[in-house]
């Protein structure tokens, strides 16, 4: 989730700002440069989260190592932990000693990984599906105001790719502020205003360089 909702919002500001600033500068140019923007955006993105990821799932891997190592070394004083943790938890220090006892006889690793590491199968890392939701959610980001370009009249293009960007970037901020359980208005607020000033840079750039050819 996190992945596909900063795809998305990267995907949107950063081929928008792209379209803006081209436009400004060269109106001719900006299809072939909000393409080029979709096509290398999502590459880097999924490159980006890929080893981003990576990384992540290599500490996990590095972590269980070491757990393995110390159940097979000092399983007792493994027992101990576990039990800690689930006194921490509310139980009784016999009933915590009881549970932490049976999980580990059942399976010693993956008990320590869930309660210890906070590892477990729902939560691994997946390098490639992380990088290929990445990529996917930055594609159709992009897509929405390269669509709003296409349809623009030439002397429309700025005014209507911007505007039509805030209110996709309003919609998925409100919309990913829902699904955390925030005031919908005040994530659509700052989504928008950070594209507002991101556009607003690009086209600060590209007139001057559009003064200066």
């Amino acid at each position: 989730m996190r992945a596909a909702v900063l795809g998305a919002n990267d995907g949107i500001i950063s081929t928008a700002s792209l379209v803006v600033g081209v436009a400004t500068a060269r109106p001719d140019a900006a299809v072939t440069a909000a393409v080029a923007g979709l096509v290398a955006g999502a590459l880097s993105m999924a490159a980006g989260e890929y080893v981003s990821v990576s990384s992540e799932a290599d500490a996990e891997q590095a972590d269980l190592k070491l757990e393995q190592w110390e159940l097979e070394h000092q399983r007792e004083f493994e027992l101990d932990e576990l039990a800690a943790i689930y006194h921490k938890r509310g139980l009784t220090p016999e009933l915590a000693r009881e549970v932490a006892t049976q999980l580990m006889a059942k399976d010693a690793l993956a008990a320590h990984a869930r309660d210890e590491l906070g590892i477990s199968d729902s939560l691994t890392q997946k390098p490639l599906v992380a990088a290929l939701a990445s990529a996917l959610m930055f594609s159709v980001g992009a897509l929405l105001p390269l669509v709003a370009l296409l349809v623009s009249p030439a002397a429309w293009v700025i005014p209507l790719v911007a505007g039509s960007t805030l209110v996709f970037l309003a919609g998925l901020g409100a919309a990913a502020a829902i699904a955390g359980g925030a005031p919908p208005g005040l994530g659509a607020l700052r989504v928008a205003f950070w594209g507002a000033v991101a556009m607003g840079f690009s086209a600060g750039v590209g007139q001057l360089f559009g003064v200066a050819a």
